[in-house]
């Protein structure tokens, strides 16, 4: 399965030749195509993990997958694995250390990472002290073992130390150009936030090799609500870009993402080779009841190739007392797109239902409502107005639901086009190239003059 399918199509097949080419090709069977599962290519449960915020998930290592992430007592470090995504939403949780009843990292527990450096494993994550729970600095133990869930192969490497001592946490590394880079969130003296974002190179996976270099400190208005915050780093390299996300604000309804880049050719240490984006990247959603979704990483789906987003979000906005203590920040998982000039496209936290497909008529050009209204246009950015799930009625047809406003359905009226909120039922009828969708005998839906309409002559639309 690749990335994004995006073919090209016939534009003007009649229903009789739709017909034509499923006769065609009765000696072979009818046409098969990919269920939207395999389509979209990434697990839908939501969440895929009760009470794990911060979460990290690694890429694939000897066939597994393994998870970590912050638990709601902040008293230990955990570790699961399994062959799929999915299948970490039910396997056995290890603790892999617990903090001690005292002294130096006996508050709270938070962030950690695992990370595979040179045929050892390394868990980074931030500890508080048992008579200061918020004395919150960064720590890495070491496993020599293959498997992380193992305890007996942990053992503690230190505080991971900088230039100055202050409220430092949510560590991250990556490799890249054959060096090894750790960023990182904390406070500065003399800075007047809570924490802005760093990076410097490693000497080793415990100790710092560079200068730290100060990227980015909140500033804009969607980074300061209720806390000047900068946190949670997760790094991307693709399409000659290193990208950088990371969390802003406080840890309730208003916490968000925010997006960095450099060119992969610059000077990592610099920071003028880093560009925030003006607006954040990801943020609450009341329509898919998704709130504060944030401190993400990044994995790949079992295909390798498919970039899955990791972050964790709450399904209401309203909390009571301190948000940090509030246990309902879940794990959950979506797919990243990416827009033909090589930037991510992030969508919006796309809440509860199956797989999400995109219609696409033409190569790059894909089916997108703005309102009510559809249209079809060349690789839009909003592309949460791209996504639509397939909703199947217990008599074989079909409804089109809207990803971004979930209540609404395509709906025909005539040869128009819209969301409501009723819904027409459609079939969709296998092609060669993809799909035509019925929605009346005789009927379907045709892309015309960059737009959605109704005819006896239909369209081929590929599910990507």
């Amino acid at each position: 399965m690749r990335r994004r399918t995006l073919l090209r199509s016939s534009l003007g097949v009649t229903a009789a030749g739709t017909l034509g080419i499923l006769a065609a090709s009765g000696a072979e069977g009818a046409p098969t195509l990919p269920d939207d599962a395999e389509i979209y290519g990434v697990p839908t449960v939501d969440p895929l993990i009760v009470q794990r915020a911060d979460p990290f998930i690694t890429k694939p290592v000897g066939g597994t997958y393994y998870f970590t992430g912050s638990v709601p007592e902040y008293d230990r470090l955990v570790v699961r694995g399994a062959s799929t995504i999915a299948g970490l939403a039910d396997a056995e949780e290890t603790v892999i250390w617990r903090r001690p009843t005292s002294g130096t990292m006996g508050g709270h527990i938070w962030a950690p990472e695992l990370h595979r450096i040179g045929g050892r494993w390394y868990i980074y994550f931030a500890a508080g002290d048992a008579g200061n729970v918020f004395r919150i600095r960064r720590y890495v133990m070491e496993s020599a073992l293959d498997d992380p869930r193992d305890p007996a192969g942990w053992t503690l490497k230190g505080q991971l130390l900088t230039e100055w001592d202050g409220f430092t946490l949510d560590a991250t590394t990556f490799a890249h150009r054959g060096r090894q880079y750790l960023a990182w969130a904390q406070s500065e003296p003399e800075i007047a936030v809570n924490t802005s974002l760093y990076i410097a190179e490693l000497a080793n996976p415990w100790t710092l090799g560079s200068k730290p270099t100060r990227i980015t400190t909140p500033t804009k208005s969607w980074e300061i609500q209720g806390f000047r915050v900068n946190e949670g780093p997760a790094v991307l390299i693709r399409n000659g870009k290193v990208f950088m996300t990371f969390s802003a604000s406080a840890t309730d309804a208003r916490y968000c993402m925010g997006l960095l880049t450099a060119d992969a050719h610059d000077d990592l240490l610099k920071r003028e080779s880093w560009v925030k984006t003006p607006d954040p990247i990801f943020v609450t959603n009341e329509a898919t009841n998704r709130w504060g979704p944030g401190h993400n990483s990044f994995t790949v789906a079992e295909d390798g190739k498919t970039d899955v987003l990791v972050y964790h979000a709450r399904d209401y906005r309203d909390i009571t007392g301190d948000p940090l203590y509030d246990p309902n920040r879940h794990t959950r998982v979506q797919k990243l797109y990416w827009h033909e000039d090589g930037t991510p496209l992030f969508g919006i936290p796309v809440g509860t239902g199956g797989p999400i497909v995109r219609l696409s008529p033409s190569s790059h050009y894909f089916v997108r409502h703005t309102g009510d209204a559809f249209a079809v246009e060349r690789e839009p950015r909003a592309l949460e107005q791209t996504q639509f799930r397939f909703i199947k009625a217990a008599d074989g047809t079909e409804t089109v639901q809207s990803v971004d406003q979930p209540t609404k359905f395509l709906t025909v009226n005539g040869s128009a086009v819209s969301l409501s909120t009723t819904g027409t039922p459609v079939t969709r009828v296998a092609t060669r190239d993809g799909v035509t969708i019925r929605v009346a005998p005789g009927r379907f839906l045709r892309h015309t003059a960059g737009g959605l309409t109704v005819s006896d002559r239909a369209s081929v639309f590929r599910l990507s």
